[in-house]
């Protein structure tokens, strides 16, 4: 390991030692449906579904769902793989790939916590947005001022100093996550009884290329629905035996996301077929009350899935200031001004270019494939931590292989459809367009 991961090392360790070890099993969970569970993710599956069909479309949900949560429990095995407490992702690639794999996640890391916190600012300020014209048809507040509303908000909750802290927030968060899937798919299902069902068409639409290329963008939003690039550092907040706790934390958090996602995906997608939108709430009209309920409570989860993702971030620039030993952040000024820094330059960039579905897609293509999906069934097979059993051991390499070939495609594809997508929406509107 390098002089200068020494240095993170210790300070990732340091100034996490009072929340390390205090939280539960149920606390991770929290945690983990936070950083999954958001409705920013799964609102574009039933728009996801619809650009790839019902076969695809729903195999890809699946298959998606079940390599996150085995790539998950892999990440989990791997906290002491070597003996050595891994508290950050960036310090178990280094364990695992040295250098490169150090600053690969560090890369990756980056475009998925930026990326998600531009995506889910987007869907914030949409919501309250919606909230703002129900009851102000007239208003003059744009979606603009509404990403900068909520920008302001998530900088205040940017002062707390750690994932721990964050638990009650999250656990808010958690309970918001089940009210706005109850509230979505139960209004889903409503208003498409109140369709009438001979109009809803489930063809793929457009030309050949406009097809290949909207599936492409679809993966990119399904591997995004999936993204959770903090596991070690939420972990890290959980009290031993770590691993069986974090198991647990996984397992229950996925329970929630299968009885989320997978129900509004295959409602949403069965009640407007495809003309179904790109964040669901924007399909539904009736009745207004629940439609509102179901944007708050949004909001709500959404606000808390932006202090896990900005999280690597802040450290970042905190492990730079730690190993220059700078004053400043003796004297708490340093993360007030570099939390503003980074909730000002995420808020331009959304109110800039409030095109949802695109950074979606980029976001799970570029960030959180490799780090979800990739990595996690590399570092393992690298680790060396197979069963004895030789036909389980077997099975297992095969499966991983498996995973990370498949994925890598998947990335790739991903990539050019919702860049592809982001030329189009660059040429159609003007930058600051209230959408």
């Amino acid at each position: 390991m390098s002089e200068k991961h020494e240095e993170d090392q210790e300070f990732d360790v340091g100034s996490e030692d009072e929340a390390a070890g205090k939280g539960t099993w149920k606390h991770a969970a929290f945690h983990v449906a936070t950083t999954i569970a958001t409705p920013a993710a799964y609102a574009p599956l039933p728009f996801a579904l619809a650009s790839l069909g019902w076969p695809l479309g729903v195999s890809s949900l699946v298959t998606a769902t079940l390599a996150t949560w085995y790539s998950s429990l892999l990440i989990a095995s791997l906290w002491r793989w070597n003996g050595k407490k891994h508290v950050t992702y960036r310090l178990l690639a280094d364990s695992i790939f040295g250098f490169w794999g150090y600053w690969s996640i560090a890369f990756f890391q980056q475009v998925a916590s930026i990326g998600n916190n531009i995506a889910i600012q987007i869907a914030a300020g949409s919501s309250l947005k919606a909230v703002y014209k129900h009851y102000h048809k007239d208003g003059t507040l744009t979606l603009q001022h509404f990403i900068i509303f909520f920008g302001a908000f998530e900088l205040f909750l940017s002062q707390l100093p750690d994932i721990h802290s964050l638990r009650w927030v999250n656990g808010l968060c958690t309970l918001s996550t089940i009210g706005f899937a109850c509230t979505t798919i139960g209004v889903t299902i409503y208003n498409g009884k109140k369709i009438d069902r001979e109009s809803i068409s489930y063809s793929l639409q457009g030309s050949s290329s406009a097809k290949r290329f909207a599936a492409f963008n679809a993966l990119g939003a399904i591997a995004f629905s999936f993204g959770d690039a903090m596991l070690p550092e939420i972990q890290n907040t959980v009290r031993e035996p770590s691993v069986k706790n974090m198991y647990k934390g996984v397992s229950a958090a996925y329970s929630v996301i299968v009885l989320t996602y997978w129900q509004l995906a295959f409602t949403g997608y069965w009640a407007f077929g495809s003309q179904v939108q790109p964040y669901i709430v924007a399909s539904l009209t009736v009745p207004k009350w629940t439609i509102i309920m179901a944007n708050i409570f949004a909001v709500i989860q959404i606000s808390g899935c932006y202090q896990i993702y900005c999280r690597p971030t802040y450290a970042y620039f905190e492990e730079r200031l730690a190993s220059n030993r700078t004053s400043m952040l003796k004297n708490g000024l340093i993360r007030p001004i570099f939390t503003s820094i980074y909730i000002v330059v995420i808020t331009l960039v959304a109110s800039a270019m409030p095109f949802f579905v695109d950074f979606v897609s980029i976001c799970g293509a570029i960030g959180f494939t490799p780090l979800d999906f990739i990595f996690p069934v590399l570092a393992f097979l690298k680790a060396g931590k197979m069963p004895k059993n030789r036909a389980v051991g077997i099975s297992m390499r095969i499966l991983n292989v498996g995973i990370a070939a498949w994925f890598s495609i998947v990335a790739v594809l991903g990539c050019i459809g919702a860049i592809r997508f982001v030329v189009e929406d660059v040429k159609t509107y003007k930058f600051f367009h209230d959408m």
